[in-house]
């Protein structure tokens, strides 16, 4: 019978799960985003019947399910919380979903007609959006008191290497479609799963396994202080929702602009779904850069605290689609604006992320009771469900029976923009009255 470590250990030092838990990170993601990126375009273009006729899917058809699909990822999360935080673990959690996950890489790379689609979808959904809270909060589960100075590098190193598994895939997978079609780009994806499932297996004597809480989990959450916890979060992040119905539009709303705009960079010609990896290449590069520089130079002026940081972000996060809509407008005079206009947006956009989400991830995990620390993590990704479920629903209301939209051209930008600016209002005034706590888990002395 395995015996795990069930606390952190007195050190100032990184903990030894943690390189595990980052390399599991970048397979994972790099499947996740890889298979994200084409969804659209192959709704729109690539999808089959049974007898090998197309069937393709409308632009806004397209965008419902897309939506539809992320908004059920990010509100899977819930589910896997309780499992993991009641009664498997997270690590059995994780190790177990993610053969789901392989199951529905499977099915999306065997079948590319409607069945295959939804099978493979919903499989990756419920493994994906299942072990989202447990891999998140298995990176603050490894830190104690004495080394949590270190606590906010590995979150930052954690949300890097999302960024460089879905950076690289977001390049590659498109490409792939583009060349040799919808088993090779969803396979692909499929292989990266099976490696982050072993790589997270192999670190299992590295972790620190949190015991599941069992029956008096319930009495956690309906407690008076699993009740407080929530309602002072969920505030939080049903403002934080905006942002990712505005920030997951990179992936439909913005790739048809694209395909409508000037893509030739240096003579080559983008895809429009790649355009999406510039902002994972620019949170690689803005993560040291606000670290090591922004950060230090604004603590000259004033204490650069969480909260602070986050509604710098929610302000930000408003003029992205101002510029999208400059762009849309562009559009609507036959004019073709360079892809350049875009790219500006997803700086705007990739600033306010990291202002925001990278510190938030933190920020959610010591607001959280010990023996809640997957669920507090899973309401964040609430946020994420949420978000894209507005979206799906905007594009199902705003469609007139004869295809076109109430909500057309650039005045649907700017309906998000304004959106946003009003969320990153209240957003501001609530967190200013917010008292923030630090919670980590419990260390166990070491003998020399």
């Amino acid at each position: 019978m395995n015996t795990y470590r069930t606390s952190p250990d007195t050190s100032s030092q990184m903990p030894a799960g943690i390189p595990y838990i980052i390399a599991n990170d970048i397979a994972e993601r790099f499947s996740f985003y890889g298979m994200r990126s084409i969804p659209v375009i192959f709704m729109t273009q690539y999808l089959m019947t049974r007898d090998g006729a197309l069937a393709t899917l409308s632009d806004q058809d397209a965008k419902f399910y897309y939506h539809l699909f992320v908004s059920t990822t990010y509100f899977l999360p819930i589910i896997g919380a309780i499992i993991a935080d009641a009664y498997w673990g997270k690590y059995r959690t994780v190790l177990l979903l993610s053969l789901v996950y392989c199951a529905g890489h499977f099915a999306l790379f065997l079948d590319d007609t409607r069945v295959g689609l939804f099978i493979g979808l919903m499989l990756i959904a419920v493994g994906s959006g299942g072990i989202k809270p447990s891999v998140a909060s298995n990176v603050g589960d490894q830190f104690g008191k004495s080394n949590q100075h270190l606590l906010s590098k590995a979150f930052s190193w954690y949300y890097l290497g999302i960024n460089l598994g879905s950076s690289t895939s977001s390049l590659m997978i498109p490409w792939l479609l583009q060349w040799y079609g919808p088993a090779v780009a969803f396979g692909v994806p499929g292989l990266f799963m099976v490696l982050a499932t072993l790589t997270f297996w192999a670190g299992r004597q590295r972790f620190v396994h949190i015991p599941p809480a069992g029956k008096s989990f319930l009495k956690d959450v309906i407690g008076p202080e699993g009740r407080r916890v929530a309602q002072r979060l969920l505030i939080i992040y049903a403002l934080f929702s905006v942002f990712w119905s505005l920030f997951d539009q990179t992936g439909s709303t913005w790739v048809l602009q694209a395909i409508k705009m000037d893509r030739t960079i240096l003579g080559y010609e983008l895809l429009p779904s790649q355009i999406q990896a510039v902002n994972p290449f620019l949170i690689i590069v803005l993560i040291p850069f606000f670290t090591y520089v922004i950060y230090p130079f604004m603590a000259r002026f004033f204490a650069v605290t969480s909260t602070r940081k986050m509604c710098m972000g929610m302000l930000l996060a408003a003029t992205p689609f101002l510029v999208s809509g400059w762009i849309e407008n562009q559009l609507e005079q036959g004019l073709q604006p360079h892809i350049g206009w875009q790219l500006a947006a997803y700086l705007l956009l990739t600033i306010a992320e990291v202002m925001l989400v990278v510190t938030c991830m933190e920020f959610s995990y010591t607001q959280a009771p010990k023996r809640m620390k997957s669920l507090v993590m899973a309401l964040f990704y609430l946020s994420i469900s949420a978000g894209n479920l507005f979206t799906a629903l905007v594009n199902h209301f705003i469609q007139n029976a004869d295809g076109t939209s109430r909500l057309a051209g650039a005045s649907y930008h700017l309906f998000f923009a304004a959106l946003m600016g009003v969320a990153a209002a209240i957003f501001s005034v609530y967190m200013y009255f917010y008292k923030e706590t630090h919670i980590l888990q419990q260390e166990i002395k070491t003998s020399k």
